[in-house]
């Protein structure tokens, strides 16, 4: 804690924050889910109330302190009751990511020493049965969606569940909650491990409680009057801090997707919810954007014309307000009649003021794109380690691919600084993470002897003290001559010179020379996994390139000369512009299918698994440097 000023709050424990808001906000509503097609409401008080007696349940079934509770499934208001109801009764609240193979299920359930499982459904159920017998510390599982398929002693429906507490005494949950304390570990965030095994990030009350509170201080939320969408996976650390701990902060009302959010039902949860504050991850910005365009090129002439217009004047204004200008260009008014609200409306975001995006690099294209049509998105930057956020961008204070400034009571530094001023980010303040649980050796690699987190992250400032990532160090390609390539930059270059590319990987690390695997856009499936059919603006652009293609593998087996010399065209433009000859790639090669979740090749919040793609397509890469002997 610092002395004085941020940094120096008297710290809460999680018990302490809910009834806070309870005693202030009790009848304003906090937990919005849809059942039978209808939206059903849980106020403040009765959420507080339904995680009571989780608590209660939990202690019946022998949660015993510091065990885990691992929950397995889509966001819900169940979800959230787990978890608080596990905190309330001194266990550790551990999600688990729903996409886990049962093998992962069980080396997470199995590090936390989970007592008790909440899964979601059947689906999820039946992993957790595979393994169930590797898990001794295991002493029952509840299903909180639809009917249990089996009868066991150890099996429960969310409704039994919620009676089995009902006898505890309030005297005894209260001892519970009047023993936590704030600098106890209360959650674990278990990084997704894109190399080696998933960690467990152990965060406590005043990680979470003390987090939201610096964090917030820099945007401009007002208390019970905010709403949210949740539906990003609540075991990453950034929708479980804004979903459940910044709305349990500020009173705001969460809205819950359905859990095919992510495979196109987003856009009507966010059209009935209205969001005021609203996280995407780039993934999610980019589906937006890919499907606008789509929507952009089969309208009339006009109607291209006057769009194209307004996000002139869109991009403009936006670039006039981020310079702290503040200049109206002439037309304004009109373009935001005729154009950004239409826009705005269409997405269920026209009451949205904070258009977040994290968890991943995003693009400038993209970052343009929404500027143009009055819908800036302010970036964040932080990691599980860091509690979320360590640096924030605001409607008022941001720079076009920036992360944004350190929060307040929070310090940066950037350790061995090259010539650029580009150095390793490393966190200061009470947001950074207890330790990885069980990993003493792990630990010690990320904190310092004095308390830094160091990042593993590359970074500089601007003069005005913004934060700008330009690389990881993990992700550095060393060729074989020595030269160090972030490979982020030139891979976006691609994908913004050909517009038909999908992914891009770069290749290189200890090799003569740069090479890139690419995927083309397609048609995603209802699970969420990559089709053979190209997607609209990839068959758009086969129309404009005279190719009657119209799927990947036809493009593949014929070699389509026009695709192969348009995307061998975009290579030499951005070769064009690289820095040196070590930086310009050489080779190129399309893979049958596009990257996904499911596929592996990407993680949870569709983070590129380099090490991954790099195994699973070995002989690929080895054939485009095998006649270089």
């Amino acid at each position: 804690m610092e002395g004085s000023g941020p940094g120096s709050e008297t710290p809460l424990t999680v018990p302490q924050l809910f009834l806070k808001t309870v005693e202030n906000y009790g009848d304003h509503p906090a937990l919005v889910s849809k059942t039978g097609g209808q939206w059903v409401t849980l106020t403040w008080r009765q959420y507080y109330e339904q995680c009571r007696a989780a608590a209660k349940s939990f202690l019946k079934l022998g949660l015993k302190r510091y065990r885990g509770v691992g929950i397995l499934g889509f966001n819900s208001p169940e979800w959230f009751i787990s978890d608080v109801g596990c905190i309330f009764a001194g266990g550790l609240a551990t999600g688990i990511y729903t996409t886990n193979s049962p093998e992962a299920c069980q080396y997470v359930a199995a590090i936390c020493e989970a007592n008790i499982l909440v899964v979601e459904n059947q689906k999820q159920l039946e992993k957790i049965l595979q393994v169930k017998d590797q898990l001794p510390h295991l002493k029952a599982i509840v299903q909180y969606k639809g009917e249990l398929q089996q009868k066991a002693p150890y099996l429960y429906t969310w409704a039994e569940f919620m009676k089995l507490g009902e006898d505890v005494p309030d005297e005894q949950l209260n001892a519970v909650i009047d023993s936590l304390r704030a600098n106890k570990c209360c959650t674990l965030i278990f990084t997704s491990g894109t190399t080696g095994n998933p960690k467990g990030v152990m965060l406590s009350h005043d990680n979470l409680t003390w987090t939201v509170s610096s964090a917030a201080s820099m945007v401009n939320i007002k208390y019970a009057e905010e709403v949210m969408v949740s539906y990003l996976p609540l075991s990453h650390v950034a929708a479980q801090l804004l979903d459940m701990w910044m709305c349990m902060y500020f009173a705001m009302t969460t809205y819950f997707a359905d859990p095919d959010a992510l495979k196109g039902s987003l856009v009507n949860t966010l059209k009935e919810a209205r969001p005021t504050c609203f996280l995407g991850v780039p993934r999610v910005w980019e589906k937006m954007q890919e499907k606008m365009k789509a929507v952009g090129a089969k309208a009339s002439p006009m109607r291209r014309t006057v769009a194209g217009w307004a996000k002139s004047i869109g991009l403009q204004y936006n670039y006039s307000v981020m310079n702290g200008e503040n200049q109206v260009p002439w037309g304004f008014m009109l373009a935001n009649n005729l154009v950004f609200k239409k826009v705005s409306e269409s997405l269920g975001l026209d009451r949205c003021k904070l258009c977040f995006t994290g968890a991943a690099p995003i693009t400038k294209d993209s970052l343009e794109y929404f500027m143009s049509l009055n819908i800036p998105l302010l970036e964040l930057y932080g990691m599980s380690e860091s509690t979320g956020p360590h640096t924030v961008s605001t409607r008022d204070n941001y720079r076009i691919t920036s992360c944004g400034k350190v929060k307040p009571g929070s310090k940066t530094k950037l350790e061995n600084p090259d010539k650029d001023g580009s150095g390793e980010i490393c966190f200061w303040g009470r947001h950074v993470f207890m330790g990885y649980l069980n990993m003493p050796d792990k630990t010690e690699e990320a904190l310092d002897q004095d308390g830094w987190l160091h990042s593993g992250d590359l970074g500089r400032h601007d003069q005005n003290g913004f934060l700008f990532i330009t690389g990881r160090i993990k992700e550095l390609i060393i060729t074989a001559g020595g030269e160090n390539i972030p490979p982020v930059p030139i891979e976006d270059a691609v994908k913004a010179e050909v517009p038909i590319i999908g992914n891009a990987m770069l290749i290189g690390d200890r090799l003569k020379f740069l090479s890139m695997l690419l995927t083309l856009k397609c048609v995603v499936d209802d699970n969420g996994e990559p089709t053979d059919e190209l997607s609209p603006e990839a068959l758009n652009f086969c129309q404009q390139n005279d190719v009657t293609a119209t799927t990947v593998s036809e493009i593949i087996a014929n070699k389509e000369p026009a695709i192969y010399n348009a995307i061998q065209e975009g290579m030499e433009r951005v070769n064009a512009r690289s820095t040196s000859n070590a930086q310009k790639i050489q080779k190129w090669v399309i893979l049958e299918r596009d990257f996904s979740i499911g596929g592996g090749e990407l993680g949870p919040t569709m983070k590129l698994r380099r090490p991954i793609v790099g195994k699973m397509y070995q002989e690929k890469i080895n054939k485009l440097y095998a006649t270089e002997q």
